[in-house]
């Protein structure tokens, strides 16, 4: 038989979702895949409940039904400062990891290098890799994870013709302040290099920080594209609506990809997802909050047990530090699997998401869970070095 592609060489499978399906085989709770167990908002089930019987139930337009759009424009509009138009600067998207695949192929040539902060998602290495194009890893220095500006010119001195940045980030919590998002602009307008912006943690920020939206910055909206999604903001993501937001000119390259890659995001999930884009103020303030506490009750559960982990600054995620439970010679892929199989907790290896060599000594864990379900975790994780050892 003829050979098959040579790209998937490069990369393995997902590393988080292989942890989730060991995670189910052995029943243990999953803090690696970051998804959580409590509900969306009430009024957005029961507006599902009447969509599942008036619909609409067939293809949608392709770059997403018009109210939903509407919608989308007047919310995001109002967080990024600036009058949106929903015809010509967004696109609806299945999930945002579609509106990133998108844009960088509508973005990117064969060839072409894509920087990108390491620690990073494991995804955006691999659609790197998909759409032939070199990744550049700039380090995010633990545990504050900052970045030497000399580094990151570096980087851009090699010919970018892209930097993709998570803000908030995944999997550090970095929260990128305006001044570095500021350095990072003026070398994009200097180099001439366009922003990949994955910002689907847009809301989830902890005290003491603030989110900069890049596209707002001087000289950044016409080569700025903003990836997010509906999914961590109210609690969906298994309905899989994402969305990127771009000028005209950059998104009508990245809607003619999604043209072929997909007919459309779900209409039912659309229609009833509107309820949900029209939420006052008061709702983003109560969702940071809840947030605020998950984070308090679960690493006020690691001070007690004694594992270290760096603070998040957004997000919902911690780099736990494993090095006083690992076994001679064992990787951290072997210890997450015994962590889920003995401990029952399910975590990510952090040498997924690192582009230096040697980091073994790192999990991800995450703790957008119900009360009950992190407490049991932390019970579980309680006892982490009998159940090892």
């Amino acid at each position: 038989m003829q050979e098959m592609s040579r790209k998937n060489q490069h990369f393995t499978d997902s590393v988080i979702r292989r942890m989730t399906r060991i995670s189910l085989e052995c029943g243990a709770i999953n803090l690696a895949q970051g998804f959580p167990d409590f509900d969306p908002p009430k009024a957005m089930l029961d507006r599902l409940n009447e969509v599942s019987y008036q619909g609409p139930h067939q293809y949608p337009i392709t770059m997403g039904a018009p109210n939903f759009r509407e919608a989308l424009a007047r919310k995001c509009g109002r967080f990024m400062g600036r009058k949106l138009d929903p015809n010509t600067e967004m696109v609806v998207t299945i999930g945002s990891t579609e509106a990133m695949v998108d844009t960088i192929f509508a973005l990117t040539n064969p060839g072409d290098k894509i920087a990108m902060f390491s620690p990073y998602f494991e995804n955006y290495r691999a659609q790197a890799i998909l759409a032939q194009c070199e990744p550049v890893f700039i380090p995010l220095v633990p545990p504050t994870f900052d970045f030497d500006p000399n580094v990151l010119e570096d980087a851009f001195k090699q010919g970018l013709k892209a930097i993709l940045i998570c803000n908030p980030s995944n999997p550090s919590g970095k929260v990128f302040t305006y001044d570095e998002l500021k350095l990072i602009a003026d070398l994009c307008i200097k180099y001439d290099v366009y922003a990949i912006m994955d910002e689907v943690y847009e809301h989830i920020i902890y005290e003491g920080h603030k989110h900069t939206y890049m596209n707002s910055l001087p000289g950044m909206w016409e080569r700025t594209v903003s990836c997010s999604s509906l999914s961590k903001t109210y609690s969906i993501t298994g309905w899989r609506l994402g969305y990127a937001i771009a000028p005209q000119h950059i998104m009508d390259r990245i809607k003619q990809y999604h043209d072929f890659n997909t007919v459309g995001a779900a209409s039912p999930l659309m229609e009833a997802a509107v309820v949900g884009l029209d939420m006052p103020d008061s709702y983003y303030e109560e969702f940071g909050a809840h947030y605020a506490h998950m984070k308090k009750l679960f690493t006020e559960g690691l001070d007690r047990i004694g594992i270290p982990y760096t603070d998040p600054q957004g997000a919902y995620f911690v780099l736990a530090d494993i090095s006083p439970y690992l076994k001679k010679g064992q990787s951290d892929v072997e210890f997450c699997e015994d962590l889920a199989r003995k401990v029952g907790v399910g975590a990510v290896p952090g040498s997924s998401f690192f582009s230096e060599k040697g980091v073994n000594n790192i999990i991800r864990l995450h703790f957008a869970k119900l009360d009950t379900t992190l407490n049991e975790a932390l019970d579980r994780l309680s006892h982490i070095q009998e159940k090892l050892f």
